[in-house]
This record gives structure tokens, C-alpha cells and sequence, in this order.
């Protein structure tokens, strides 16, 4: 019984202390907590008072910008107003200046239209006064002569109608020649403005090709061994192959230029192709041989339709696209002919004469040089039997053949085919020895201008046609440029020889130079 009480008294106390316990861990949980709390609190307290204090200090910073920007922005506008009156009494000030000028110049104005009123008063008064002397004179006069004033006027209009007819004989005689005259120089214009608005390229005439090799050691490839592929080169093409001393190149001579156009197709072919061999060497000599053709045709075609003489038979196309690789005295035979088509049909369409038929007869009057190595005879009449074996006209057949006079020129075109062919051939420029000589006097005609004493600088222009002179004004007057312009032409005309007539311009020219400010 004593052992339950016992037990029962350590249960009650282990109960009372274990509630006690719980009670103390209870109160010790509740201040913890209330600590967190409160330091949470303030800390947060202080962040507010921080961002608080940060934006004061940035609005402060603003503020401060801000009235600093109204400073700037009122000194500026300021400046800007200063400026603004400134110039405005700057131009109330011209302005002021030039109402003062006016005024002055309105005074002078009337000042002068009242001198100009007297002096008319006074030409009224000397007019009458000369009527009434003339008046007084005629009556004397008629006084005089024993004539009435009716008598007088028949008597003297006798005498200026016989002065008329005197006068009018010398104007239709001077008329004549001047007609005369004028018809030549018309000739002249209509000749050199078609020769200036044609004017075709010069070649240098050769019998020789010469071309470039991209290195010395494919000359010994191009002979080959003991020279079977120079042979085998010579032999396909007929053209002379000639390997010198000279670097990096081969001459092609030949007089058929359409060989030599072959050969050096065939030879740049095989150079960039890198096979060369007897048998290589014939079957690319036979493709350049096509394509040397196809351009014949080509060119036949694109000379026909610049012209435009589109119908033609395509034989004398071909023939004509041959001319292309042929020249002459130093002109591409095909460039001429079309030059010699274009200033006879510009000659014709100036004198009526058949346009086309004279354009047609320029195109194809030299195209016997196509196949005149092949055929004796003249290449007038080679070309004329050419194009009329191809159904060209009569007129065009016997203009070709008479422009070198193989034949009597009987019509307008032929006449005018001669002389485009001769325009055309002794043009400046045309041929090189012509263009030598063109040279040397352009050069003597600006020698002569500048050996005059004010002559600044002197340029031969238009062909030739005219030199014109830009005089220094503060030496030669309007007077002594005229004087000067004859005495040029005057010694131009002892120390020159020229086709034409050149046309002295002498230029005096003054410059005034102010700047607005």
C-alpha cells in the first residue's frame, strides 16, 4: 500500500514538473518571438527612412538640374534676343542708307528731265527758226535760178533715176558674181560639214600579224621537233611564221589578211589549249578556219545594217565582211567604204540626187579588194563584175566600176562616189602620211597666232577650219582685234597651204569681278 502511494506521489510530481517545464518553454518561445518581430519591424523602419532620405536627395539633385536648365535656356534666349536687334538695327541702318540714296538719285532724275525739257525747247525754237531759213531760202533760190521749185525737183529726180539705172547695173553685175561666188562656197560646206560629222578610225596598213606569247618557252613548242609543228602550222594556214629574238612574240606574214586572221586564231587556240602536234595543229587550223568565217559574215551583216541596206545577196555580204581584215594606205578598207557611204549619201540628199542609190554604190566600191589578189585586174572592175553577177543595180554596177575612171562617169552618183572615195581618202586623219602633214599645220597655225604681240592663247579648232585667239584685254582694243584677226589671216594665207578656207576668231573678252557680302 505504501509502494502505490509512493508511486502515485512520482507520477503527480513527474506531472507537475513536466507542466512546469512545458509552461517555462512556452513563455521562453513567446519573447523569441516577439524579439524577431520587433528587429524586423526597425529593420524595415530603417530601410523606409533610407529610401525616404535617397529620394529627397534626388528630387533635391533634380531640382537643382532643373533651375540650372532655366539658367542656361534664359541666357541663351537672351543672346538670342540681343542678336536678333542687333540685326535688326543693322537693317533699319541699310535701309535708312539706301531711302537717302533714292532720294538723292530722285533729285538727280528730275534735275536731268528738266535740262532735257529745256533742251527740247530749244530744239522747237532752232526748228523754227530753220524752217523759216529753208523757206527763205527756196524762195531766193527759185529767185535766182529762173525755176520754179516743180521744175527744179523733174530736173533732179532725171538725174538720180539716170544714177539708179547706173547703180542698179553694177548691183545685178556684183549680184552675178557674187551668186558665183556663194555656189562655190556652198560646194565647200556641203563637203566638209559631211566630212566632220564622218570621220572613221585609223589603222596602220600591214602585211604582218604579230602575236603574244605568254612565255619564251613555248616558242620551242610552236617549232617543235626538227620543226614538224611549224611546218605542219605553215603548211595548213600558208602563212609564214617567223620566231626571232624577239621576246615573247611571234610574227605572222602573209599578204591574205584572212590567212593571217586564220593562222592567228588557230595559233592562240593552240596555245591555250597546251596540245601541240601535227595532227592537233590541222584540226584546230580547220575550226579557226569556221570561225574566221562566221566573223566574215558577221561583220558583212553588221556593216550592211548600219548602212541600211538590209536585201543584199549574202555572197556580197560576205565579201564585204571580208574587207574588214584588208587595208589601205593606212584605212580599214570596210571603216572607208562605210565612210565613203555615209558622206556620198549626206552629198546627195544635199544636191537631190538618189540617196539611196549613191549610199549603196559608197558601201560597195571597193569590194573587189576582197578578192583581188585572187584575179587580175583593177578592183573597180573586179568589184563591179562581182555585184552584178548578184543582181545590184545597173547604176550602182557602173558607179562601182567608174569611180576610179576604169569608165566614164555619166550619172550625178558616180560623180558624187569619186569624190566621197577622194574626201574620204584625204580627210585629216585618214591615212598617215596625210595625218603627219594635218598635224604640222595645226601646230603652224597656232605658231602664227601666239608670234602676235597680246595674244594670250590661240586654239586651231574644227578641223583645222578655224583658229580662235584669246587676246589680253588691257593690250588689244576692240579696234586692233580687228586689225589683228586680217593680219593673221593675211600671213596665213602667205605661209600656209590648206584645202578650204580657215576662219580667224579673235576673242577680247573683259571681266568685272564684285562679291556681295
Amino acid at each position: 500500500m505504501s509502494n502505490y502511494i509512493v508511486l502515485f506521489l512520482a507520477v503527480v510530481i513527474t506531472a507537475v514538473l513536466a507542466g512546469g517545464i512545458v509552461y517555462l518553454l512556452q513563455r521562453s518561445g513567446f519573447r523569441t518571438k516577439q524579439q524577431a518581430d520587433l528587429v524586423d519591424y526597425e529593420a524595415r523602419m530603417k530601410a523606409l527612412q533610407q529610401r525616404q532620405a535617397e529620394a529627397e536627395n534626388d528630387a533635391k539633385a533634380r531640382l537643382l538640374e532643373a533651375k540650372e536648365e532655366a539658367v542656361r535656356i534664359r541666357t541663351a534666349s537672351e543672346q538670342e534676343a540681343r542678336e536678333i536687334r542687333a540685326q535688326a538695327q543693322q537693317e533699319q541702318r541699310r535701309l535708312h542708307q539706301k531711302e537717302e540714296n533714292l532720294e538723292r538719285r530722285l533729285g538727280e532724275v528730275e534735275r536731268r528731265e528738266q535740262r532735257i525739257s529745256d533742251k527740247e525747247h530749244a530744239l522747237d525754237d532752232a526748228r523754227a527758226e530753220l524752217e523759216a531759213a529753208t523757206r527763205q531760202q527756196l524762195v531766193e533760190l527759185e529767185r535766182v535760178a529762173g525755176l520754179s521749185r516743180q521744175e527744179a525737183q523733174a530736173i533732179v529726180l532725171d538725174r538720180v533715176e539716170q544714177e539708179l539705172r547706173n547703180e542698179t547695173a553694177r548691183r545685178v553685175r556684183d549680184a552675178e558674181l557674187a551668186a558665183r561666188d556663194d555656189s562655190d562656197r556652198r560646194a565647200r560646206v556641203i563637203v566638209t560639214e559631211a566630212i566632220q560629222r564622218i570621220a572613221a578610225d585609223q589603222t596602220a596598213e600591214s602585211s604582218v600579224s604579230v602575236l603574244p606569247l605568254p612565255n619564251e618557252e613555248i616558242k620551242g613548242r610552236i617549232i617543235g621537233r626538227e620543226g614538224r609543228n611549224i611546218r605542219a602550222l605553215q603548211q595548213a594556214t600558208g602563212i609564214d611564221f617567223i620566231i626571232d629574238d624577239t621576246p615573247e612574240a611571234i610574227v605572222l606574214s602573209g599578204f591574205n589578211p584572212i590567212r593571217r586572221e586564220v593562222a592567228r586564231t588557230a595559233l592562240n587556240k593552240l596555245i591555250v589549249d597546251g596540245r601541240i602536234h601535227p595532227a592537233r595543229i590541222e584540226e584546230v587550223v580547220a575550226k579557226a578556219k569556221v570561225e574566221v568565217d562566221q566573223r566574215v559574215k558577221e561583220e558583212g551583216e553588221a556593216a550592211v545594217l548600219e548602212i541600211g541596206m538590209q536585201g543584199l545577196h549574202p555572197e556580197v555580204v560576205r565579201h564585204l565582211g571580208m574587207l574588214r581584215f584588208r587595208t589601205s594606205y593606212g584605212q580599214q578598207v570596210l571603216n572607208h567604204s562605210k565612210e565613203v557611204a555615209h558622206l556620198a549619201a549626206m552629198m546627195a540628199a544635199e544636191i537631190g540626187a538618189d540617196v539611196k542609190l549613191a549610199k549603196m554604190a559608197g558601201l560597195l566600191h571597193d569590194i573587189g579588194k576582197a578578192i583581188d589578189h585572187e584575179i587580175e585586174g583593177s578592183h573597180a572592175v573586179i568589184g563591179a563584175d562581182l555585184i552584178q553577177r548578184h543582181g545590184v543595180p545597173a547604176a550602182v554596177v557602173h558607179a562601182v566600176r567608174a569611180h576610179h575612171y576604169d569608165e566614164e562617169p555619166h550619172s550625178l552618183e558616180a560623180q558624187l562616189l569619186i569624190a566621197a572615195d577622194a574626201i574620204s581618202a584625204a580627210r585629216p586623219g585618214a591615212r598617215r602620211e596625210t595625218l603627219d602633214a594635218y598635224v604640222k599645220r595645226l601646230e603652224k597655225l597656232e605658231e602664227i597666232a601666239n608670234s602676235f604681240r597680246g595674244v594670250q592663247q590661240s586654239f586651231a579648232i574644227q578641223a583645222g577650219r578655224e583658229v580662235r585667239i584669246i587676246v589680253r584685254p588691257e593690250q588689244i582694243d576692240d579696234a586692233n582685234a580687228q586689225h589683228m584677226a586680217r593680219d593673221i589671216a593675211k600671213r596665213i594665207e602667205s605661209e600656209l597651204s590648206y584645202p578650204g578656207q580657215i576662219r580667224v576668231t579673235v576673242v577680247r573678252e573683259t571681266r568685272a569681278t564684285e562679291y556681295a557680302k
